[in-house]
């Protein structure tokens, strides 16, 4: 069994280029991250998932990463190892965010989403969540974001199994500096963090013990 580290150890971070796609693969394994999801839950209608869950959301995915201009999301690494992943982009990009009661439209001020996560098992609660955000409100800014919004669980009992955390954990998000903004679900706060556009820079290195 792989050993799992006891503090989080340095980290390297790339957004999901097409000749990265392997790493995502790698990191997601046969089944597609959860369910054979491959990041697209928010992208598609509930029958159109159901349908194409498997390889079709694996084609989608990989058609959108071989697409699109800006990379839609990060992956974070130790060494040349995939240990984490993010999906940051433009909410316009995720109309199922709109049918949702709970996670409909707070307003109308232009936002970047950061819908989903995955990190593999042996370095989960170690505090890659919380550097994987911090990365990508610097990518979402980068690209013009001024604001980066977010949909985490809040559980409601400890020890909640770590499939139903992929949306992110609301400490994880306060811990990125994430402040509340809507609540319409006792588990399901909405979250905001301001953005402050800068130029695009090269990938980054980073020690933490978050």
């Amino acid at each position: 069994m792989p050993t799992r580290p006891t503090t989080l150890p340095v980290l390297g971070f790339h957004p999901l280029t097409p000749d990265r796609w392997p790493d995502l693969e790698r990191l997601f394994g046969p089944r597609g991250a959860i369910g054979g999801c491959w990041c697209m839950w928010r992208r598609l209608t509930r029958s159109e998932f159901d349908r194409q869950r498997g390889a079709g959301t694996r084609r989608a995915f990989r058609q959108i990463v071989g697409s699109s201009d800006v990379p839609p999301g990060l992956l974070a690494y130790v060494g040349d190892k995939p240990v984490g992943w993010c999906a940051v982009a433009p909410r316009s990009e995720y109309p199922a965010l709109n049918r949702s009661r709970v996670l409909k439209p707070v307003d109308d001020r232009p936002v970047w989403s950061v819908t989903c996560f995955f990190i593999a098992r042996p370095y989960r609660r170690k505090g890659v969540m919380v550097a994987l955000l911090k990365q990508a409100i610097a990518f979402a800014a980068a690209h013009g974001a001024t604001l980066v919004e977010g949909y985490p669980v809040e559980p409601r009992k400890p020890n909640m199994p770590d499939v139903y955390a992929f949306t992110g954990m609301a400490s994880a998000f306060r811990a990125a500096g994430f402040k509340e903004v809507a609540r319409r679900s006792e588990s399901r706060p909405i979250m905001r963090r301001a953005a402050r556009p800068r130029r695009a820079r090269q990938p980054t290195q980073q020690a933490s013990s978050a």
